[in-house]
This record gives structure tokens, sequence and C-alpha cells, in this order.
């Protein structure tokens, strides 16, 4: 179980992470300069988190419920539904609740056609980061490699989540100032995520069996139905970008492999 001066600098490092995003956007100078760097970032977040979804964490989420109280039939069911569950959270939040927002650039000031629908896309946008924080928090209380392997995964699309956020306000209509106070709440949305199942861990130490494949399931979604498509979009111009979930998948094995010995 890391310490609480671990969690708060790996919950910091996070959410700074989403508010440099956010920076870059905001100055227009970056905003020529990097979005080819942003596209690469994206398809090796999504090869890193998809591999650490199905290589770390479901095992660790089954082990957990193994050894648990459940037996029998509970051992898999459990875990897979609250994964199933994060899932369609993240679902209903992004396509229910803001069936306006969507992963990548706002680049058309119709793309949101009123500042509601942009604030409540940033709303979407934290349920991604608080559970961000939460899967985080959870790996850490299992194991501190599955913390780390699990932070490294995150941390990867942290920059373009910040990116996301300030560039629906903008398209909304909203001032830099907007944008800037939009992507402070996503980071703060993480660090509180980190922070929350921690502590709930000390006063009910089951809760990382319920926290952690729920989480799951939330990383699920940004990987497949957010980033994933992402790169599919941009691989119509550069099939490089395509090529990098791959060598997101075979940086995730080496680290395993590495923090294994």
């Amino acid at each position: 179980m890391l310490s609480w001066s671990g969690l708060l600098l790996f919950g910091t490092l996070a959410a700074l992470a989403n508010v440099a995003g956010g920076m870059l956007l905001v100055s227009a100078t970056s905003q020529r300069r990097n979005p080819k760097f942003l596209h690469y970032l994206v398809a090796l977040g999504a090869g890193f988190m998809l591999a650490a979804i199905f290589l770390e964490v479901v095992p660790a989420s089954v082990n957990l419920w193994s050894a648990g109280p459940a037996r029998g039939e509970d051992t898999l069911v459990a875990p897979m539904t609250l994964l199933l569950g994060g899932y369609l959270l993240v679902q209903f939040f992004e396509h229910t609740l803001a069936p306006h927002f969507h992963f990548g650039e706002e680049t058309h000031t119709e793309a949101l056609l009123k500042p509601s629908a942009g604030y409540a896309a940033i709303g979407g946008l934290m349920i991604h980061t608080f559970f961000d924080g939460v899967s985080i928090g959870a790996a850490f209380q299992v194991d501190f490699r599955v913390g780390l392997l699990i932070f490294i995964a995150i941390l990867l699309h942290k920059l373009p989540e910040g990116f996301t956020g300030a560039s629906i306000m903008l398209a909304a209509g909203r001032s830099e100032s907007a944008a800037r106070w939009a992507t402070l709440a996503i980071g703060a949305a993480t660090f509180i995520g980190v922070f929350s199942v921690s502590f709930l861990h000390t006063a009910f130490p089951r809760v990382v069996m319920y926290a952690l494949p729920f989480s799951a399931g939330v990383t699920l979604y940004v990987a497949a139905s957010d980033l994933i498509p992402e790169v599919n979009h941009k691989e119509e111009r550069n099939p490089l970008v395509s090529v990098i979930v791959f060598v997101g998948v075979a940086l995730f094995y080496a680290l395993h492999r590495l923090l294994e010995h």
C-alpha cells in the first residue's frame, strides 16, 4: 500500500498533466506546433491502456474476488458486472447527458451549439478523470507495481484529456479564461479520485474490490470507445498513428516484465 505522500505525488502529477494539456491548446503557438505529437500520444496511450486493462487490472480484480468471501460463480460474474457498469456509466454521461461530447479537439464553433452543451461535456470529461484517479488510487492499494503501471497508462492520455477539455470550452464560445478553469476542474477531478478511494479504503478495506473493476470499465471505455476511434480517424491521413497503438501495447509488456524483476 502506497503512503499518503506517495499518493499525493502521483495524484498531483496526473492532475498537472491534465492542466498542461489545456494550457497547450490555449497557447496559439503550441496549438500549431503540437497536433501531430498529440495524435501519437493518443495512440500510444490507447495501446498501453488496453494492455493494462486486460493483462493487469482484470486479472487483479478477479484475484481480489477469488480471495474474498465470495466464491464460485461470483468470482467472475461480480467483477465483470462492475467492469460493464463502469463502461456503461461513461456511455450514459457522454451520449445521454452530454451527447455532443467526443474525444479530440473541437475545431468548429458549431460542434457545440449551446454553451450549456459545453459545460455538460466538461461534466462528462470530469467523470472520466475522476475515475482515472480512482483507478490509480485503487491499483496502488493492490500492489505498487500494479499501481505504477496503471499510473503510466493513465498519464499517457492525460495531456490529450486536458487538450480536449479546453477545446470544448473554446468551441462552445467560452473565453480562454473559461478554458483554463475547465482544465483545472478536470485536473482536480483526477486528484479527488485518487484520494477518495484511498480514504475510503482506510474505513472500508473491501472498497478496492468494487472500485478497481468498476474504474477499469471506465478506463476501457476511454481506450476502446474514445481513443481508438480517434486513432482510426487520424489513420486515414497518417497510417503511422495506428502503428503506435501496437507500440503502446509492446511498451506495457516491456514495463510489465521489467517491474516483475
